[in-house]
């Protein structure tokens, strides 16, 4: 089963966490979030992977998320609405955005994820 991975090709972490896909011989696919960014059913994997805390998948220190002032937004803001912002704006993923079967994860962290492929 390969991986799926939306990222941001001049995003540091990203580039991080491509390196280490690829040197631990995990195939993925690469998909950039600022074209094409996840699907509804994406975002709820995720969002059901982190327990329904939403915000785990905005990149909140991003210059989109603050522009919007969204971190006083969010906490008022409808589901639906939060996720229609997340599939209208890729530059509000977290990012990278990894799916591997029924599983998903936001951002790097080398040890986080070799627990994560229990490498």
């Amino acid at each position: 089963m390969s991986v799926k991975i939306y990222l941001y090709s001049r995003c540091g972490t990203c580039v991080k966490a491509v390196k280490f896909l690829e040197a631990n011989n995990i195939e993925f696919s690469s998909i950039p979030v600022r074209e094409q960014t996840p699907t509804k059913n994406e975002l709820l994997q995720m969002l059901n992977c982190y327990d329904g805390n939403v915000k785990k998948l905005f990149n909140t220190s991003g210059q989109d998320y603050r522009a919007l002032g969204l971190g006083k937004q969010l906490p008022d803001m409808a589901l639906e609405d939060q996720l229609a912002l997340l599939m209208g704006n890729g530059n509000l993923v977290k990012r990278p955005f990894l799916l591997f079967g029924e599983q998903a994860i936001v951002g790097f962290k080398e040890e986080t994820w070799k627990e994560f492929f229990s490498l």
